[in-house]
C-alpha cells in the first residue's frame, strides 16, 4: 500500500544566500554580506545553480553552520546544497564532480565521530529530500528518502502496529540517511538489531555518476552481474576479489558481538551473508557512495510495553547482571550509574522521573512486550520473581502508568546531554563514547575503564545500550592545552587497546568518523585495514567521498573545535553568565550539537525551526553562529555581522530552549547581547520600537482605546501603522481593551471587594509583607503576587481577570503590585 500524503512542509522565509536563480556563466553570484565569491568556487556556485532547482548556499554564514557536527570536530565546508529530490542530488554530484571537489552528505548533524563535517560540498537531505515513498504493511517494508526524520517513518508504520526497530535517542530528529551512514542502533536494537540487519535494499549514486540498486546477490546473479562489461560490473568484481582474499580474515578478526560497528561492513560479503552489498555499505559514513533510496524492514511493534526499573548496589553489579536480564526475553535493556542520576539531578532535568527510580547505586531498565498489557505485565512478573531469586539485593519496580514509563526513558535518552555541562564540574566531551564489549564481559569492561580513567585523571558518568554490552559516556578530556591534548591521544590508545584485549569494538553505534579512523590498525590489523582501503578505491577511486574519514583518516588531533590555540574573546558584555565562567563564548559554545531543537513537533523548541525546516533558524545553528563569530575566521564583522543578526531575527525570545534544551541554551539573552552591540549607536529596525516599546505605546492608547481601535481599524490609517512600525502587511493589529486589567482593578478595589484593603500595596510593601495573612473564616490565606504583563493589561484583560479568580476561590490573596514592570 502507499503511504498516506504528507501535508506540504510550510515555508515562509527563504535568504538570497547565493542568487537562487539560474544565471549565465560569467555572472559572479553574491553572498548575503554582499562580497562576490572568488575563483573556482565562484564557479562551481553558479554551474550548482544552474543544474540543481534546490538551494545553493556558498555564504560565509553557511558554511559556519556546517562547519562542525556534535563532535570535537571542525572543519569549514566549501558550499552547501540542499536538494529537492534524488534528481538534484545526482546533477549536484555531476557538477562537483566536473569540478572535482569532494562531497558529503549530511542528515541530522549529530555525529560524534566528526564524519558529517568536512572541506567539501555538503548535501543537506533532511529539509527536502525526506519523503515517506511506500508503505507496504502486508510485506513490512518502507521505501524512503534518506532526510526522513526516523520518527515519521515510525509513525507512520505504527498505524499497522509496525515500526522500524532501531531508535537511537535521536529519534524525532535523526535521519534514516544518517542512521544508515552510520549504522546505528538504539534502544531497541535488542529487539531489532542494528540498522544493517533492517537495510533490505539501496538505491546509490557513486561519484562517478553510477546509479543502480543494491541488496543481497545470489551466486547466479552475482556471476550474471560480474560479467557485465559496466561500472557497476568492475565494482562487483572488485568486491568479489575482496572478499575471496580476505574472508578467512574477516571471520576471525571481525568480532562475534550484537554491537560492531567500527571499519567497513566486510562481513556481509561472505557467502553465509548472501554476498548483500546493500547491509556492506551500511556505516560507510559516505565515503563510498550517495543513498538516494533505501528500501527498510519494519517489524512488530508489541501493542503492550511493561518498563521494569532495577536498581542494584553499583552499575558493575548491574553490568554482571545483563546476560540474566536478557534471557527474559526483554526487547530493551538499558543502563546507567549513580553518577549519571545525580547529574540529571543538579541539571534539574526531569526530577519526577528521578523521584520513581527505586533505590540503588546502578540501574537496568527493562521493557518487556506483548499483545496487550496484560501479556508484557505477565512476562515483567515472571523476570521480577527471577531476579528476587537471583539477585536478592536488587530492588526493582514495575511501572503500570504509561506517563511514569515514559518519564524515566526520558531520563536516559537525556544522558549525552545532562553530562555535558553539569554545574561544578568540567566540560565534558566526545571522543570514547561509543565502545562494545559483548554483554557478558560488560561488568569486566566497565572496571577496566574506570580503572584507566583513574590512571589518566579523567571521569565520566556510565551509561548506554547494556543489554548489548555498548557503553556510553562523555568524559572531561583537555582538549584546550597541548599537555591535556596529548594526554587525549594517549588515551584513546591505551582505550582501544584495552576494548579490543576483551573482544569488542571501538564503536558500537556512533561509526569511526574521525574521532577512531586512526585506531582501527589497533583493532583490525594491517591487512584488514589495506582490505577497507581497497573497498574504498573500488567505489570511489577518485577519493572524493568525504575523504580524511573511517579510512586514510585525518589525525585524531587534527581539525579540533578547539585545541591549544583556543582562545576565546573575552568581549564586555551586558550579562553576566554566571554558569558559563562569566564568558559569552563559552556560553555559545554551550550547545553541544545533540539537535533536539531540530524536532518537527513536540516539545517547545525551536518553533522558528518547525516552520522554516532551516538549520539557520534552529537553537543549534544559532549556538554555532556565534560561536564561530566568537572562535573561527569565516565570519566577518565581529558584532555587527549581518548574517548572525538575520539568524536571530526570528527567534522568538520565548526561552522554550532555556528549558528544553538538554544543555539549557538561552538563546533569547545570547540574542538580546549580540543586538544591544549590534545596534549600538545606530538605529534599530522600525519592529523594536513599535514593537519593542509597546508597553509605552498601550499606556498612551489606554488614556482613549476607542479612538485608538478606531484609527488602526481604518483601512489607510492601518496600513499606514503598519507600515511604520516595520509590521507585516498581512497582520492585523490586535484591539486594545475598552479597559485595561489595571484599571479594573483598581476599581474592583474601590468598590471593596474581599479581601477588603484600602490600596494594593507597592512592590516593596508586599514583598516585605508576611507571607499569610488571617482568613476571616478562619485559617490562613496564602498571599500570591500577581505579575500582571502588558498583554493582558492591555489586550487581553479577561485572562488576568479569570486568574484573579481561580486564585481566590482557591483560597488566596492576590496582591497586584501598583507599579507596572
Amino acid at each position: 500500500m502507499s503511504a498516506p500524503a504528507r501535508p506540504p512542509v510550510r515555508r515562509t522565509w527563504r535568504a538570497p544566500f547565493v542568487d537562487v536563480e539560474p544565471r549565465p556563466r560569467g555572472v559572479r553570484p553574491a553572498t548575503r554580506d554582499g562580497r562576490a565569491l572568488s575563483g573556482d568556487a565562484e564557479r562551481l556556485a553558479i554551474d550548482l545553480l544552474n543544474a540543481v532547482r534546490g538551494e545553493v548556499r556558498f555564504d560565509a554564514g553557511t558554511k559556519a553552520l556546517y562547519a562542525t557536527d556534535a563532535s570535537n570536530y571542525r572543519q569549514v565546508p566549501i558550499g552547501v546544497v540542499i536538494p529537492r529530490d534524488a534528481d538534484d542530488v545526482v546533477a549536484a554530484v555531476e557538477v562537483c564532480r566536473a569540478h572535482e571537489v569532494p562531497i558529503v552528505s549530511r542528515g541530522g548533524g549529530t555525529s560524534l565521530a566528526g564524519q558529517t563535517c568536512n572541506v567539501a560540498v555538503v548535501l543537506d537531505h533532511s529539509k527536502d529530500n525526506n519523503e515517506l515513498l511506500e508503505l507496504n504493511a502486508d510485506e513490512r517494508w518502507a521505501r524512503v528518502r534518506p532526510g526522513i526524520v526516523l520518527d515519521e517513518l515510525r509513525d507512520a508504520a505504527e498505524a499497522h502496529h509496525l515500526t522500524y526497530g532501531p531508535d537511537p535517542a535521536t529519534h524525532d530528529h535523526c535521519t534514516l540517511g544518517g542512521m544508515i551512514g552510520n549504522n546505528s542502533c538504539g534502544v531497541h536494537s535488542v529487539m531489532a538489531g542494528k540498522t544493517d540487519d533492517n537495510v533490505i535494499e539501496l538505491e546509490v549514486l557513486t561519484y562517478r555518476g553510477d546509479r543502480f540498486r543494491v541488496g543481497p546477490t545470489g551466486d547466479d546473479e552475482l556471476i550474471r552481474i560480474c560479467a557485465e562489461a559496466t561500472p557497476r560490473g568492475e565494482l562487483y568484481r572488485a568486491m568479489r576479489r575482496l572478499r575471496d582474499d580476505h574472508a578467512d580474515e574477516i571471520r576471525a578478526r571481525f568480532p562475534d558481538i550484537p554491537r560492531r560497528v567500527s571499519g567497513y561492513n566486510l562481513p556481509r560479503l561472505l557467502p553465509e551473508h548472501g554476498f548483500n552489498v546493500a547491509q556492506a555499505l551500511v556505516g560507510s559514513e559516505s565515503t563510498l557512495m550517495t543513498v538516494l533510496e533505501a528500501k527498510v524492514r519494519l517489524v512488530d511493534s508489541p501493542p503492550g510495553r511493561t518498563l521494569v526499573v532495577i536498581g542494584y548496589p553499583d552499575v558493575y553489579a548491574a553490568a554482571d547482571d545483563v546476560p540474566a536480564v536478557i534471557e527474559s526475553g526483554c526487547i530493551a535493556c538499558e543502563g546507567m550509574d549513580e553518577k549519571l542520576v545525580r547529574d540529571i539531578a543538579a541539571r534539574n532535568i526531569h526530577p519526577d522521573a528521578l523521584r520513581l527510580l527505586p533505590a540503588g547505586h546502578g540501574f537496568l531498565l527493562v521493557e518487556f512486550g506483548g499483545k496487550d498489557r496484560a501479556e508484557s505485565d505477565e512476562q515483567a512478573a515472571r523476570f521480577q520473581a527471577d531476579l528476587e531469586r537471583r539477585e536478592p539485593a536488587a530492588q526493582a519496580r514495575r511501572y503500570d502508568d504509561p506517563a511514569d514509563e515514559a518519564k524515566l526513558w526520558r531520563v536516559r535518552e537525556a544522558g549525552l546531554g545532562a553530562t555535558a555541562m553539569v554545574p561544578g564540574k568540567p566540560t565534558s566531551g566526545p571522543g570514547w563514547e561509543d565502545s562494545a564489549v559483548a554483554p557478558e564481559r560488560l561488568g569486566d569492561y566497565l572496571r577496566a575503564i574506570r580503572t584507566l580513567w583513574d590512571r589518566y585523571g579523567l571521569d565520566a558518568d556510565m551509561y548506554g545500550h547494556f543489554g548489548q554490552g555498548v557503553l556510553h559516556c562523555r568524559i572531561d578530556f583537555d582538549l584546550v592545552t597541548a599537555h591535556g591534548i596529548e594526554a587525549f591521544r594517549r588515551y584513546m590508545a591505551d582505550a582501544a587497546q584495552l576494548v579490543v584485549s576483551m573482544g569488542g569494538s571501538l564503536s558500537g553505534e556512533h561509526g569511526d568518523g574521525q574521532a577512531r579512523g586512526e585506531l582501527l590498525p589497533i583493532m583490525f590489523g594491517d591487512r584488514l585495514v589495506a582490505a577497507f582501503e581497497a573497498f574504498k578505491d573500488a567505489w570511489d577511486p577518485d577519493g572524493r567521498m568525504n575523504p580524511g574519514k573511517l579510512v586514510r583518516p585525518n589525525p585524531i588531533l587534527s581539525d579540533l573545535r578547539l585545541g591549544a590555540d583556543y582562545a576565546p574573546p573575552k568581549p564586555r558584555t551586558w550579562f553576566r553568565y554566571p554558569e558559563d565562567e562569566a564568558s559569552f563564548g563559552h556560553a555559545a559554545f554551550r550547545c553541544v550539537g545533540v539537535g533536539e531543537c531540530r524536532r518537527h513537533d513536540g516539545g517547545v523548541m525551536c518553533p522558528s525551526y518547525m516552520v522554516t525546516r532551516d538549520e539557520r533558524h534552529s537553537t543549534r545553528g544559532r549556538a554555532h553562529l556565534l560561536f564561530e563569530l566568537m572562535n573561527g575566521g569565516e565570519l566577518a564583522g565581529g558584532w555587527r555581522n549581518d548574517e548572525v543578526e538575520e539568524a536571530l531575527d526570528l527567534c522568538l525570545a520565548c526561552k522554550g530552549c532555556k528549558g528544553d534544551c538538554p544543555v539549557n541554551v538561552d538563546m533569547a539573552t545570547l540574542k538580546a547581547e549580540f543586538r544591544a552591540h549590534h545596534y549600538a549607536g545606530r538605529l534599530r529596525p522600525r519592529a523594536a520600537y513599535s514593537m519593542g516599546l509597546i508597553h509605552w505605546w498601550a499606556e498612551l492608547a489606554a488614556r482613549a482605546p476607542r479612538l485608538v481601535n478606531a484609527i488602526i481599524a481604518a483601512p489607510g490609517l492601518s496600513s499606514m501603522a503598519k507600515l511604520v512600525g516595520g509590521i507585516a502587511p498581512e497582520r492585523t493589529i490586535p484591539r486594545f481593551a475598552d479597559e485595561t486589567f489595571r484599571a479594573w482593578w483598581r476599581r474592583r478595589e474601590a468598590a471593596g471587594s474581599p479581601p477588603p484593603r484600602s490600596a494594593a500595596p507597592s512592590i516593596e510593601a508586599a514583598a516585605a509583607s508576611p507571607a499569610a495573612s488571617v482568613d476571616p473564616v478562619g485559617g490562613e490565606r496564602r498571599r500570591v503576587i500577581l505579575w500582571v504583563d502588558t498583554f493582558n493589561d492591555h489586550f487581553h484583560p479577561q485572562v488576568a481577570q479569570a486568574a484573579v479568580e481561580v486564585l481566590e476561590d482557591a483560597g488566596c490573596e492576590v496582591v497586584v503590585p501598583e507599579r507596572p514592570l
